[in-house]
């Protein structure tokens, strides 16, 4: 027994995330709501714009703007958590209401997601003017809300059941469990769409509602204890962080970090509400087909995970291994364009797991140099991670957005003849977004030369256990 307890601490990857005052039993139970939380986003990111643009006929513009709504929520999740720290009850919970009224939004607005979008593509006649755009905004941004604030107090919860030990790696099992939960679903639900029709369309994004809450609900169930407070200590005034942005923004290499994170991820994003699209209307590939990418992108995401993990545990500079990550999406998006002309398939997918795999390795580098810069005054690894995070998530809605607005542009030029007979061709608009993306990850790696000069390699004082996929920053 003891071997076996040996072998399964050394050999499995998240063995001793587990402790006393969290086992792994609730550990895995704890883990299902971001199962739940990247069943949504394939919903937001993958399925639906694609069934919006090629399916639905919506302009690749307005379904960018749709996409782009949830995402531009996410700056705010540092408001959630610090509220969510903060919160005043009767009976002392803090996370347990959110977790539970962010699950209600997600429900609330994939529920009404079909039927807005069969307005929006007017398969449902209406005399009201932008009936469709209001009702399409409506349920992204409801179904963004509940999907941020869940995953916040989710993992804060998690966090606060962890021990200083186990905490690292319990967060990190959480976030793998997001991207298995969209490699998954993505599986399923690519399945379900693979003879597509508007009813099965209702039909699928209401069982996602539904099967959402359900595991929301199984992952909260008795994981917070009751701590009542009494009525001084709920008219207590909250504490407040002005002071301590104030620290954190006079740092040295923040700015330039943030930058860096800022431009990349624009670079690695401006693709999310093209690449399913460009599979199904130039490469004339299947709803399933599609789907798949977000499975092949999220294989490429974990094993930039890993190589960051390797690397990161060798004392390797984070901010090399960001410019690694660069590298690695110059050359995914060289195959995506490449996939078009060569009517070659198999480019396209390869070029998909190479997306995933720079801009994981790209997003743990960065991530990992905001946790090991030093702090200033009271700011603390926490400010600099929801900064961090601020900078992704804004990145990411304005990346979207400007993705599909240059498709539409640039390809209502290329087809009326504008540019000649060789781009006269609907990849002319995708192609153009591409190259733009290659170009954003040259102006990154000149931000982020700087910061590769004037840091040194990460080093370790504990020699004893190597860093593993369990210890991969979060």
């Amino acid at each position: 027994m003891s071997t076996l307890k040996s072998l399964s601490a050394r050999y499995l990857p998240f063995a001793d995330a587990a402790s006393d005052g969290l086992p792994m039993g609730q550990l895995l139970r704890l883990s299902l709501f971001q199962v739940s939380v990247g069943m949504a986003s394939v919903m937001l990111l993958g399925t639906l714009n694609r069934v919006m643009i090629v399916e639905l006929s919506v302009p690749a513009m307005i379904v960018a703007i749709m996409i782009a709504l949830p995402v531009l929520i996410a700056p705010f999740r540092a408001l959630l958590g610090f509220r969510s720290d903060t919160h005043k009850s009767a009976i002392g919970w803090k996370r347990v209401p959110y977790i539970w009224f962010g699950s209600l939004w997600q429900f609330g607005g994939l529920a009404v997601m079909p039927f807005a979008l069969l307005v929006l593509g007017g398969d449902v006649y209406h005399e009201i003017p932008f009936a469709g755009e209001v009702l399409a905004a409506l349920a992204f941004l409801m179904t963004g809300l509940g999907l941020h604030m869940t995953q916040t107090a989710g993992l804060a919860l998690a966090s606060d059941r962890a021990t200083d030990e186990t905490r690292p790696r319990v967060v990190a099992l959480l976030y793998v469990m997001f991207l298995v939960g969209m490699g998954i679903s993505a599986l399923i639900i690519g399945g379900l769409l693979s003879n597509y029709s508007d009813l099965r369309l209702i039909r699928v994004v209401q069982g996602a509602a539904v099967v959402g809450v359900a595991l929301n609900l199984v992952a909260l169930w008795k994981q917070e204890s009751v701590r009542p407070m009494t009525k001084a200590q709920r008219e207590k005034p909250r504490p407040l962080f002005r002071e301590a942005w104030s620290d954190y923004a006079a740092g040295g290499q923040a700015g330039r970090l943030l930058a860096c994170v800022f431009m990349g991820t624009i670079a690695f994003n401006m693709q999310d509400v093209l690449l399913e699209p460009y599979g199904g209307e130039i490469l004339g590939l299947s709803v399933s087909a599609t789907t798949l990418l977000t499975a092949l992108w999220a294989t490429g995401a974990l094993a930039g995970f890993a190589l960051a993990g390797k690397r990161l545990a060798a004392g390797s500079n984070p901010y090399r291994l960001a410019g690694a990550g660069i590298l690695a999406g110059i050359w995914a998006f060289s195959l995506v364009i490449f996939a078009a002309p060569m009517q070659a398939n198999i480019l396209f997918y390869a070029g998909a797991v190479m997306i995933g795999f720079g801009s994981g390795l790209f997003a743990v580098s960065t991530l990992t140099a905001a946790m090991t810069m030093p702090a200033r005054g009271t700011a603390g690894r926490g400010l600099a991670l929801g900064a961090w995070g601020a900078a992704q998530a804004t990145a990411a809605g304005i990346a979207i957005a400007l993705g599909g607005t240059l498709r539409d542009w640039v390809g209502a030029i290329a087809t009326s003849g504008a540019w000649g007979e060789a781009l006269n061709t609907p990849a002319t608009g995708y192609s153009f977004v591409y190259h733009a993306e290659i170009g954003l990850l040259f102006v990154t790696l000149v931000i982020l030369g700087p910061l590769v000069r004037t840091s040194a390699p990460l080093t370790h004082t504990d020699t004893a256990r190597p860093m593993g996929l369990a210890d991969f920053p979060t």
